[in-house]
């Protein structure tokens, strides 16, 4: 094995460093997927960054939706950074050694960042839920200012959520295996790989997405229930359709989102004899929605598209501007 160990004082080994096999059952061309992995992964940056600067120069967007929007934006270009340098480097250069401090730094990113991801979700339905049952107050309820209390709690409650699993994982053993068939340090794929008992672990991560992700989702659903009831008790269809429309991009992001989560937490616990549908579904949860997110709202929402139209067009016309020889 290659395993770098070392001895510890009672007498058993450790495990000084993991190596990333990568996609279980395809090592010998998993290579070939480097380049939609990367493809995906520039286009979530680019597209990303594209809405932080229409975002920022559109006076037009400087509502709290977009401002939700862009924190969504940033968020997503964390979660996408966290993990596809290191991918790429496995299927590019066979860079498969990770350290244990590296690893568990990556394992507390990821849940920190998917947690975000999952509390801005639910910003913005809370925000849909103001602006189309209680329009009126929309203005005085959703202020800058709440935008950053939202932000600020968000973070510090994922941060502190995200905390026990990497904490956790760095107290068990590991004294023989250092292998693992995954391209991204996950905290039950590293777990299984510990000595001793690595239930504390499972159950850990099941409580702290219970209590996060969970019941982001519970009160998503609840606000969408409400804004259901708040559009079927308008006489105008018209107004009912244009209500539903504000929402749409975000329920289809949602959906994706939750129904991702569900589908790779099922294949987990039913131990799947094919591991490559759980690892490859988790790598793919982590960098579709960063490029996914960008191209839904662009799609669906008619002020973001007019957005980039004035920011392509500023951009050609200082282009302009600059090659035109001077008098």
């Amino acid at each position: 094995m290659s395993a770098s160990l070392k001895g510890s004082n009672s007498s058993k080994f450790q495990v000084s460093e993991f190596i990333l096999m990568g996609l279980p059952g395809i090592h010998s061309w998993q290579h070939w997927l480097s380049l939609p992995l990367a493809i995906l992964y520039l286009s979530a940056i680019g597209a990303n960054i594209l809405i932080l600067i229409t975002i920022c120069q559109d006076p037009a967007l400087q509502q709290p939706m977009y401002s939700f929007l862009g924190i969504l934006s940033v968020v997503d270009m964390g979660l996408a950074t966290t993990i596809m340098p290191k991918i790429l480097a496995i299927f590019w250069f066979d860079a498969k050694v990770i350290s244990l401090p590296e690893c568990f730094a990556q394992i507390y990113a990821i849940h920190c960042f998917v947690g975000m991801e999952s509390g801005i979700f639910l910003c913005m339905a809370f925000d849909r839920y103001i602006a189309i049952c209680h329009p009126l107050r929309y203005p005085s309820i959703v202020t800058k200012a709440l935008i950053l209390r939202a932000t600020v709690l968000m973070v510090l409650r994922n941060g502190l959520l995200s905390l026990p699993m990497p904490v956790l994982a760095a107290q068990r053993n590991y004294c023989s295996r250092n292998e693992i068939e995954h391209c991204l340090c996950s905290n039950l794929g590293v777990t299984s790989l510990a000595c001793d008992d690595r239930r504390p672990n499972s159950i850990c991560q099941l409580v702290l997405a219970w209590l996060g992700m969970g019941s982001d989702l519970g009160l998503i659903i609840l606000s969408y229930i409400l804004i259901l009831r708040s559009v079927l008790k308008l006489n105008s269809a018209e107004a009912a359709s244009k209500a539903l429309s504000t929402c749409s991009s975000h329920l289809i992001l949602i959906l994706f989102f939750y129904t991702v989560v569900v589908v790779i937490s099922v294949t987990h616990l039913a131990e799947t004899k094919v591991p490559l549908v759980p690892v490859l579904l988790n790598v793919l949860h982590n960098i579709i929605p960063p490029s996914l997110n960008p191209m839904v709202y662009a799609l669906r929402t008619k002020e973001l598209r007019a957005g980039f139209q004035k920011v392509f067009c500023l951009s050609l016309e200082k282009k302009t501007r600059h090659q035109r020889p001077s008098p």
